[in-house]
C-alpha cells in the first residue's frame, strides 16, 4: 500500500481563522498535500486581537504526538505557537525521536507574539527552544522581532538581518530565513543563510498595513512544498510567492486586520 505524504502542523488554535493551525491547513491543502495537526493552545482570538489563552498539558500535546506519528506518513513538520517551556521541550524531545526514524525534517517558526502584540511564548521558553528545538531545525523562520530576541541583537538592516542568521545558524539550525517584513521600503527582502551562503529574496509590498497570519502562512507553505518534494532553496522561494499572493489577495473578515486569502 502506497501512503500519502502527510505535513504536520504543531501549533496552537486561533478562532478566528486567520492564523495558527487554521492557516496552516489551509495552506497545505492549497498547495496539495494532506495536513495533520497537534494543538499545544487554545486561543480567543479575532482580527481584533487575543481575548485569551488556554494552553494544552505537555501530556496531552504528548499523547496528540504519538497519535499521529505512530499511524501517518509524516515527512516534514512545522512548529508555530509553543507557549511553554515544557511544550517546547515535549515537542523537542518527540520531533528528536521522530527525526531519527522517517521525519525527514522540521520548519520552526519562532512565534512569540501575535501581529496584535499579545505574547505567545513565555519568556523562560526563548531559552528552552533555543537549547532544545533549534538546534534539530531544518530550517528556522524569524521575523526581525523575533530575530532580535533570538539573539539579543538590534536589527535595522540588511546586514543586521545577515549578521542574526549567521547567529541563529550557529544555534544549530541547517537554513536560517530572517524575514524583513518589518524594514521600511516597498520590497519585502528575506534573507536565507545555509551556513556557508546567503540568498536575498525579493517581493514588491502588495498592502503597507498589517496582514494577519503572515508568518504562520509562509512556514506552512514551506513545509507543504517540502513535502512534495521540492528541495530546499525552490521551497523558500515558491513559498515567498505564495505568502506575497496571499498578502496581495488579503480580505477583510472583522474590524481589525486583513486575513490572508489562500483559496
Amino acid at each position: 500500500m502506497s501512503l500519502e505524504r502527510v505535513a504536520l502542523t504543531i501549533a496552537g488554535s486561533d478562532s478566528g481563522g486567520g492564523a495558527g493551525i487554521q492557516i496552516d491547513l489551509k495552506t497545505f491543502n492549497a498547495i496539495g498535500v494532506f495536513g495533520a495537526s497537534v494543538i499545544t493552545s487554545l486561543t480567543a482570538q479575532n482580527t481584533l486581537g487575543v481575548q485569551g489563552i488556554y494552553d494544552c498539558t505537555p501530556e496531552f500535546v504528548e499523547k496528540q504526538l504519538e497519535s499521529v506519528f505512530s499511524d501517518l506518513n509524516i515527512v516534514f513538520t512545522k512548529t508555530g505557537m509553543l507557549s511553554s517551556s515544557d511544550i517546547v521541550k515535549v515537542v523537542s524531545d518527540r520531533l528528536n525521536i521522530e527525526l531519527s526514524r522517517n521525519l525527514k525534517g522540521v520548519i520552526v517558526d519562532p512565534v512569540m507574539r501575535s501581529k496584535h502584540g499579545a505574547p505567545l511564548l513565555k519568556d523562560d521558553a526563548v531559552e528552552v527552544m533555543i537549547k532544545n528545538l533549534i538546534p534539530i531545525a531544518f530550517i528556522v523562520t524569524p521575523n526581525i522581532p523575533e530575530a532580535e530576541l533570538l539573539t539579543g541583537m538590534e536589527i535595522k538592516s540588511l546586514d543586521d538581518m545577515k549578521k542574526a542568521a549567521v547567529e541563529i545558524s550557529r544555534m544549530g539550525a541547517r537554513v536560517v530565513i530572517v524575514k524583513g517584513g518589518h524594514l521600511e521600503g516597498d520590497y519585502a527582502v528575506d534573507v536565507v543563510y545555509d551556513g556557508s551562503e546567503f540568498v536575498i529574496l525579493k517581493e514588491k509590498k502588495f498592502f503597507k498595513g498589517d496582514v494577519h497570519g503572515t508568518g504562520c502562512c509562509f512556514s506552512a507553505s514551506i513545509t507543504a512544498y517540502l513535502t512534495k518534494g521540492e528541495s530546499t532553496i525552490n521551497a523558500i522561494k515558491k513559498a515567498k510567492r505564495f505568502i506575497s499572493n496571499a498578502i496581495r489577495n488579503g480580505v477583510y473578515i472583522g474590524k481589525g486586520f486583513r486575513v490572508l486569502r489562500t483559496y
